[in-house]
């Protein structure tokens, strides 16, 4: 069974550059079929696409985000990561990487594909 996990600062100043990790056991991210995404939440709202890495190394970052994140990933370590750069307070989320199927990038939902546990981001001076 794959399983995923989220690595990151925890509490960081605005305007740096913050990464975050997802490290993926049980699976391989080169497997093809499947999205490798990340997800966030900000407090008291709902969640909120970022972007995904394919097997294939294919990214793509969604319009509202694409000019500060970015999507990478080390297949010799079975990871992919995202980069927040200069952070603002609104960036303040619990961040999700996910493994997920195509329609269920579509219709994002908690616990429909293989979800970490997530990792959270405050941005605060």
């Amino acid at each position: 069974q794959v399983q995923l996990q989220e690595s990151g600062p925890g509490l960081v100043s605005p305007s740096q550059t913050v990464s975050l990790t997802c490290t993926v056991s049980g699976g391989s991210i080169t497997t093809a079929g499947f999205y490798y995404a990340w997800i966030r939440q900000p407090p008291g709202k709902g969640l909120e696409r970022i972007g995904y890495i394919l097997f294939s190394g294919y990214t793509d970052v969604t319009t509202a985000h694409g000019n500060r994140m970015s999507i990478s990933r080390d297949t010799s370590k079975n990871q992919f990561s995202l980069q927040l750069r200069s952070v603002t307070p609104e960036d303040t989320a619990m961040y999700y990487c996910a493994r997920l199927l195509h329609t269920q990038w579509t219709t994002i939902r908690r616990g429909v594909g293989d979800w970490g546990q997530g990792t959270q981001v405050i941005v605060s001076s």
